[in-house]
């Protein structure tokens, strides 16, 4: 499978890979399985996507935000293990959603990541497990942030 082709065909561009936030590694490798710490929804411009969801954020920008984050994601894991190709499947999704307390649709945000993934590596291999969560706060206002689990292919 050639990833970055994939990602042209869907009309998809990967925004430039964030730098790291703070004191931590964006990848760890370990064997065969990739651990992505927490992204957020990262633009073509660099900007990011900031906002709280059933204030000043509706279901649908949550899951472009949260498809920012995938894309954002993407970008590192091509500057980290040089090809995306070496991906095999994800493992694992764990996503916050920035929120208000009546907010209940994290699960529909999240969505905008799982189905990218899914799109972009199959039905197999792009659906893993997963869990959606809101938070009362995000770093710098962030409406989305998602860490991942990826095994890389055989």
């Amino acid at each position: 499978m050639n990833l970055k082709k994939r990602i042209t065909e869907l009309g998809l561009q990967l925004p430039p890979a964030p730098p790291p936030g703070g004191v931590y590694q964006p990848v760890r490798l370990e064997g065969q399985v990739v651990y992505v710490a927490g992204h957020g929804p990262v633009q073509m411009d660099g900007s990011l996507i900031i906002g709280r969801l059933g204030l000043n954020m509706d279901l649908a920008a949550g899951y472009e935000a949260a498809k920012w984050v995938g894309l954002a994601m993407l970008a590192t894991l091509e500057a980290q293990l040089g090809d995306l190709d070496r991906l095999g499947r994800i493992v694992k999704t764990f996503g916050m959603v920035h929120c208000e307390p009546t907010f209940k649709d994290h699960p529909k945000v999240i969505n905008g990541f799982s189905e990218l993934m899914r799109d972009l590596l199959g039905e197999d291999a792009g659906v893993g497990a997963r869990s959606a969560v809101g938070m009362n706060s995000l770093p710098g206002g962030i409406a989305v942030e998602i860490e991942a689990i990826f095994e890389l292919a055989d």
